[in-house]
Formats: structure tokens, C-alpha cells, sequence
């Protein structure tokens, strides 16, 4: 009867363990930067204040100041970025920002609602190609071809960035 137990608080143990060493905070050095706010590099514009960014999102200014149209790219409900976006930026639930959207569209406020992408990868290939677009995606993950904005004059991973 001993070796039964054994044999069933030793896998136990390890499975606490596991579930322990996952549920620990990262490090520090390891935890993310932030979510950049990433446009097309002919964007002609290098900060924006976080209301502005709102006014963006929700659809209320549709163009950048050289006249281009915004084209809001973002990710699926599921995605971090997303998430960020809709309750950092525009401090409201996704089916809050969901509503907003539709009514909108309905009201024919606007032309365009904003574009679904699902990765990372897909947002910055869309990003660079498409005039006016912007986009959210983890600050790890830009690379060459686009352009990061600062936000309230702030960059990812800088002190008072207020897109984590």
C-alpha cells in the first residue's frame, strides 16, 4: 500500500512544482517592453498623445494630418495587442468597442471599420504596405519596414509608457 502512494505524491509533486515555477512572476529582463504602436513609414508624424490615439481607434479622426486615411489594423479579440488596445487606449471592454463599432458603421459615420489580422507577422507585412495604416503588435516583435510611434513622447520599454 506504501509504494502505491508513492508512486502517486512523487508525479504529484512534480506537477506542483511545474504549476508552481509557471504561476512565478518573469524576471524582469524577460517581461515585455510593451505593445508599440507601429504605422507605414510615410506616416508624417513621430508622437502622438494617447487621446489622439484614441480619437484614432474609435474612429472619430480618420486621417493623418498630411491628409492620408488611417487604416486601422487590428488583431483578433483573443491577441494581447488587442486587448491592450481596446482598454488601455479606449478604456472600454471588447464588447463595448465591438458596439461602438457597429453603431457607427450603421449610423454611416464612417467608410471603413478597422481590419482584422491575425499575427503579428501579417500586421507588419500590412502595415508596410498599406499608406496611413497602424497597428499594434509587441514591441519584441517590429522589425524593418515600419515605423514605431512614441506615445505621449514615450517609446516601449521606456518609464511611463502606457501601452503594457
Amino acid at each position: 500500500m506504501r509504494n502505491t502512494h508513492r508512486l502517486v505524491l512523487v508525479p504529484l509533486a512534480l506537477l506542483l512544482g511545474l504549476a508552481v515555477a509557471f504561476l512565478r512572476p518573469m524576471p524582469v529582463a524577460a517581461q515585455t517592453a510593451g505593445i508599440a504602436v507601429v504605422v507605414h513609414p510615410d506616416v508624417a508624424v513621430d508622437n502622438l498623445a494617447l487621446t489622439e490615439l484614441r480619437r484614432m481607434l474609435l474612429g472619430d479622426r480618420e486621417f493623418w494630418p498630411s491628409g492620408v486615411r488611417v487604416t486601422l489594423l487590428l488583431r483578433a479579440p483573443i491577441a494581447t495587442e488587442r486587448d491592450v488596445a481596446v482598454r488601455s487606449v479606449c478604456e472600454m471592454t471588447e464588447a463595448q468597442f465591438r458596439q461602438h463599432w457597429i453603431a457607427k458603421v450603421f449610423r454611416a459615420e464612417t467608410p471603413n471599420s478597422p481590419k482584422i489580422v491575425y499575427s503579428a507577422e501579417m500586421a507588419l507585412d500590412q502595415v508596410s504596405r498599406v499608406p496611413g495604416a497602424l497597428t499594434f503588435v509587441e514591441a519584441s516583435a517590429v522589425g524593418k519596414g515600419v515605423k514605431v510611434l512614441k506615445i505621449d513622447g514615450r517609446l516601449p520599454g521606456q518609464a511611463g509608457y502606457p501601452l503594457k
